[in-house]
């Protein structure tokens, strides 16, 4: 077990990502067993369990102040390495899939004994994960977050929308340096990412290839649509230079979840550049989870609603949370 410490007084002056509420948040390193095979997580605060699924080739380290500026408001944050990082063990052939994934995660909540709907947030191809997860394990979930998240399966070429499988590697490899563009972002990006990157593809290096082809391939939006029909409450975030995931994946899993997305200003891991704003942004989610958290728990049993009741506060709480959120532009 490690510690990590997120706005120690003690280290740089306001590091990238700081939380700004003050409060010294200690991020700790763990391991256990999920279906019988090693996994290494973080784990930050108490209150409403909230759980954070990482992006493609990064592992729990990475999210270590996305993980604080979260627990500061009152959740316990747990993220996992997903299985084929950050020493997590791959996942078998015959469960290699957005559904091998998915289950993976229910039985690593069941081993660290949650026992309630969690607040799911997905970031890249956790976003893909998060979505199965919700989708074959709803009692799991209480509601999502998707923070440039895969599964839209749209690409414009041209004047022509095409799916997200045709397009070329090169392409996504011409993206990429986007991602931690301008300098400022760099400074900011590149050293959270390297933590776990560099380690992941010298351990595993096959993981990063079979993943990103997986997460390239993944189309989820009739699961998507199905969690609508279910009342999921489901939050859409992504960012205005995004280059990894296109306006148009995004844009279409917006209409497959039947909600109004929101555009900040970013790149695809704008969330690690800055994870307070990303924690200001998702006080609206999180205020309505333990509003409706508070509600089952007063509530006689044959009356609770689980994840119904809390797409049916969004609205009712929404605006009244709308002070103290950052500036961004509803697509």
């Amino acid at each position: 077990m490690s510690l990590s410490v997120a706005n120690s007084p003690t280290a740089n002056p306001e590091p990238a990502g700081t939380p700004r509420s003050g409060t010294r948040q200690i991020v700790v390193h763990k391991r256990t067993f999920v279906q019988g095979r090693p996994a290494a997580y973080s784990v930050a605060g108490t209150g409403l369990p909230v759980v954070l699924l990482h992006g493609w080739g990064l592992a729990h380290h990475t999210y270590k102040n996305v993980i604080a500026s979260i627990a500061s408001q009152g959740c316990r944050v747990v993220a996992p390495a997903l299985p084929g990082f950050g020493g997590t063990h791959d996942l078998p052939k015959t469960d290699f899939s957005m559904a091998g994934y998915g289950r993976w995660v229910a039985d690593f909540v069941e081993a660290l004994d949650i026992d309630e709907p969690a607040v799911v947030i997905g970031h890249s191809f956790g976003g893909g994960v998060a979505i199965r997860l919700a989708h074959d394990h709803p009692e799991r979930v209480r509601s999502m977050v998707l923070v440039n998240s895969v599964g839209g399966s749209a690409w414009r070429k041209g004047q022509v929308i095409r799916s997200i499988a045709e397009r070329p590697l090169w392409d996504w490899g011409l993206h990429f340096p986007s991602d931690v563009w301008p300098v400022r972002q760099a400074t900011r990006v590149l050293p959270v990412i390297v933590e776990d990157f560099l380690p992941n593809l010298f351990r595993n290096p096959r993981a990063i290839a079979r993943v990103a082809n997986l997460a390239r391939r993944a189309d989820l939006r009739s699961e998507v649509e199905d969690l609508r029909k279910a009342g999921m409450a489901i939050t859409i975030l992504w960012a205005t230079r995004d280059g990894v995931i296109p306006r148009e994946s995004f844009e279409a899993l917006c209409v497959a979840a039947g909600v109004v997305g929101t555009v900040v200003e970013g790149s695809h891991s704008w969330l690690l550049a800055d994870p307070a704003q990303f924690g200001e942004i998702i006080t609206t989610d999180v205020h309505v989870a333990k509003l409706a958290r508070e509600l089952e728990r007063n509530s006689p049993p044959k009356k609770r609603r689980g994840i119904r009741r809390v797409a049916s506060l969004l609205g009712k709480v929404a605006g009244a949370a709308d002070d103290g959120q950052p500036s961004a532009t509803d697509s």
